[in-house]
């Protein structure tokens, strides 16, 4: 009786491990997401380019947007990156991206849209939910600082959004950001809710998911640390966007780092949409106030 027993409690923890691997494996190898469009779709000018990351590890491929120049806008004011979601490709396809960089470019800002790591067009077999993605960023910021010299903001969804906390906080040219449905903190967030995203019972999943990743990644989620990277960037601006109805990343997270520095950073706190949900529910008001907060950038 006490064999039977040994051996069926052996077979579960045997099985929930495997469960656990094989879950946690996908989570850090998603499948990719391929481009569907292009800028030319939406009438924007635009060019492919690639450049590595700062790490020198992987080719990263994207587009640049020059600003449409007129009699209003007779010189750029500046470059703004903007980095896409988990699993996802520079076409952020939930907001969509491109409908944003159009009014971007039309009000006198250069766009540079491109891949992370294991995603979309560049290279890459491992996605670590901001570690070496801050490296990529940093990359595409070294290809603006080269190409492009002026003045950098940032703008990033979700994953992208702590991304661009974490990279600006490493360089100081980076006049301000837009961060738009961040996590502060990559270690206890995914505790919390990484069922969210496993699809499987907090417990024992989660503890045991968390267990492995490192070991079989070598991924250290003490590093994506973005509320100790908005302590480094202030006193620039930040600006957070975030739905209190998001169940994938709590509006919470952006409320915590917002609450830091009130005086210098914003919080538009919006309702009644989902993750990464603002731009589609109300792309007027956000394509106004993230070209606001850029433009007083110049002043």
């Amino acid at each position: 009786m006490i064999w039977l027993v040994t051996c069926t409690l052996l077979v579960l923890l045997l099985g929930m491990l495997g469960i656990s691997l094989y879950v946690g494996w996908n989570l850090t190898h998603p499948a990719r997401r391929l481009l569907e469009e292009s800028p030319s779709l939406y009438g924007i000018a635009y060019d492919n380019m690639e450049f590595h990351s700062r790490t020198k590890d992987v080719l990263l491929k994207g587009w640049f947007l020059p600003c449409a120049l007129n009699s209003t806008h007779s010189e750029p004011k500046m470059t703004l990156i903007l980095s896409h979601g988990y699993a996802g490709n520079r076409l952020e396809k939930g907001l969509p991206a491109l409908a944003l960089a159009k009014s971007l470019v039309a009000n006198g800002f250069h766009v540079l849209m491109f891949d992370f790591r294991n995603s979309g067009e560049s290279e890459g077999r491992l996605t670590t939910i901001g570690m070496l993605e801050k490296q990529d960023l940093l990359g595409a910021i070294d290809w603006v600082k080269e190409h492009q010299p002026g003045k950098i903001g940032l703008i990033g969804f979700s994953m992208g959004a702590t991304t661009s906390l974490l990279a600006a906080a490493e360089e100081p040219e980076i006049v301000g950001v837009v961060a738009d449905s961040p996590f502060s903190q990559l270690k206890p967030y995914l505790h919390k809710n990484l069922s969210v995203w496993s699809r499987l019972p907090h417990f024992p999943f989660t503890p045991l998911i968390m267990a492995i990743l490192p070991v079989l990644t070598g991924i250290d989620t003490r590093q994506v640390d973005a509320f100790a990277a908005c302590e480094r960037i202030h006193p620039r601006p930040l600006l957070f966007i975030h739905s209190r109805d998001d169940q994938a990343i709590p509006y919470t997270q952006s409320e915590r780092m917002w609450s830091q520095h009130k005086g210098s950073f914003e919080f538009w706190q919006t309702a009644n949409v989902g993750h990464v949900g603002t731009y589609h529910s109300y792309p007027d008001e956000y394509t106004s106030r993230v070209l606001g907060f850029f433009n007083n950038l110049l002043i």
